[in-house]
């Protein structure tokens, strides 16, 4: 089978997607041995991990708007070098300040990525079948990066040395780039006036680090500290004086028209739900395995690849089911079968095993997929010229829902665990009444989302049923 020049392309940002998504959770499980080799405290192991999402969330927005005025192609190309020399220098760190410092780089070149991504497959692929199909492979990869990130991150530090976890990224970043730079053709926003919105921009990245922040801070700090609150109001103030802004000037950074979409808003609120609910039990499903069940890393990293695998081929059909039943159907029943899947986690305990687990996770990775429909709904819905800004809308919403999600399923799993230690309950006990709680909350909420996805994207234009080309078929084996 001939590669054409499309597939190259979608190899390309496939590829830098794979990267920056594994850099969000490899990390964590080779914590343990940076600590030792670099003697990091407590809030210096966090910042490894923080610094990178802060940077990230922060940008994403602001790095698809430049994507959108400057071009998506060299945007994506600035940042993918960025974030190859910042890995570089991430591995050869030898203090915890520049490892910190190399993971907010890092970040910096993530936000410049990934928001183009979406915009560039959306001005290759220009056939509705053809762009969803690529919207569901790039689906998958994403998906796949952050179920093996743990498992790559486990064996790496195990068995070699925990710099390796950066190191690769470095060939892998040079082999895209090239590729990048051959296969990606230039598109952007095709208006006369290309222009930055500058205070549309530092008031959306102002609003996201602060919230950011917060989110990730308020465990430490208590969320009720004054440090905690003014970082609160400092997001509330930014965002409403970015929507102020965007009201107002003759070219918007986000036109705020748009979140009076039915398909875009619905569609935002969904992935939000998305968000919450698959990064906020993934990140305590991992303490589960691990304290209570005494999986090794390794053995924990490898019980969320069958998750990613199904997710990955439950992107890859969704389309098709898209095409027979509807959109709106496809990702309801998609998000209600991924809180199905979320809340019988909630009927297994301490003696579980590899296997026990796997019908849930089957449930959740095979709905987590089928949920594609939404992006690529929503992505067809917005004008061209703001397919990059809506892609960053839609990534950080997704970062900035999962931290949420880590917070709030972890306030409910700590104050049940809490009122179950004071009630005379064993530790393990304790953890597994508040894991459950959260468990079910999450799961209400990804059901809520489901609900928004039907309502959103009911009527939406969707692809004529005409048969599968060919073409399609190559595009997606």
């Amino acid at each position: 089978m001939t590669i054409t020049r499309p597939r190259w392309t979608l190899l390309a940002v496939s590829l830098a997607t794979f990267m920056t998504y594994l850099d969000n959770n490899i990390v964590n499980v080779a914590m343990p041995a940076i600590q030792r080799d670099l003697h990091l405290s407590t809030a210096g192991l966090e910042w490894v991990v923080s610094g990178y999402i802060l940077v990230f969330a922060s940008l994403l927005l602001a790095g698809g708007r430049l994507a959108d005025v400057f071009g998506r192609r060299r945007v994506f190309l600035i940042g993918l070098g960025i974030f190859t020399v910042a890995s570089l220098a991430a591995g050869l760190a030898g203090s915890v300040g520049i490892l910190i410092a190399s993971r907010a780089v890092q970040g910096l070149g993530a936000a410049l990525v990934t928001p183009p991504t979406l915009a560039i497959i959306s001005a290759t692929f220009t056939d509705k079948r053809q762009r969803a199909a690529a919207v569901g492979i790039w689906t998958a990869v994403g998906a796949l990066a952050l179920a093996v990130g743990p498992l790559i991150g486990g064996v790496i530090s195990q068995n070699v040395h925990w710099s390796w976890i950066f190191y690769i990224n470095v060939p892998v970043g040079i082999a895209t780039i090239v590729l990048a730079t051959w296969a990606i053709r230039e598109s952007r926003e095709d208006t006369a006036a290309r222009r930055i919105d500058l205070p549309g921009l530092l008031t959306s990245a102002g609003a996201l680090f602060a919230l950011t922040y917060a989110l990730i801070e308020g465990h430490d700090l208590g969320w009720t500290s004054p440090a905690i609150t003014a970082t609160f109001a400092a997001a509330a103030v930014l965002g409403l004086a970015f929507v102020a802004i965007e009201s107002r000037t003759s070219d918007p950074m986000v036109a705020v028209s748009l979140f009076r979409e039915r398909v875009f808003a619905g569609g935002s609120i969904a992935l939000i739900m998305w968000g919450f609910g698959l990064f906020g039990i993934y990140f305590f499903t991992s303490l589960y395995l691990q304290g209570v069940l005494g999986f090794s890393p390794t053995e924990a990293g490898a019980a969320f690849v069958p998750m990613a695998l199904l997710m990955a081929t439950g992107a890859i059909l969704s389309e098709r089911l898209s095409r027979a039943i509807g959109a709106h159907r496809t990702v309801g029943a998609a998000m209600l079968l991924m809180a199905v899947g979320i809340a019988s986690v909630s009927l297994l305990g301490k003696d579980a095993s590899f296997l026990d687990l796997m019908p849930s996770f089957a449930l959740i990775g095979i709905g987590g997929g089928l949920t594609v429909p939404l992006t690529s709904t929503v992505l067809e819905s917005m004008p061209a010229g703001e397919a990059g800004v809506a892609s960053g809308i839609f990534n950080a919403s997704r970062e900035v829902a999962g931290l949420l999600g880590i917070t709030v399923v972890g306030a409910i799993l700590t104050a049940r665990q809490t009122s179950s230690l004071r009630a005379g309950h064993t530790a393990t006990d304790a953890f597994l009444t508040g894991y459950r709680t959260g468990l079910l909350v999450a799961a209400g909420l990804v059901a809520l989302g489901g609900v928004a996805a039907f309502v959103a994207l009911r009527g939406a234009r969707k692809a004529d049923a005409e048969p599968v080309t060919t073409t399609e078929l190559e595009l997606v084996g």
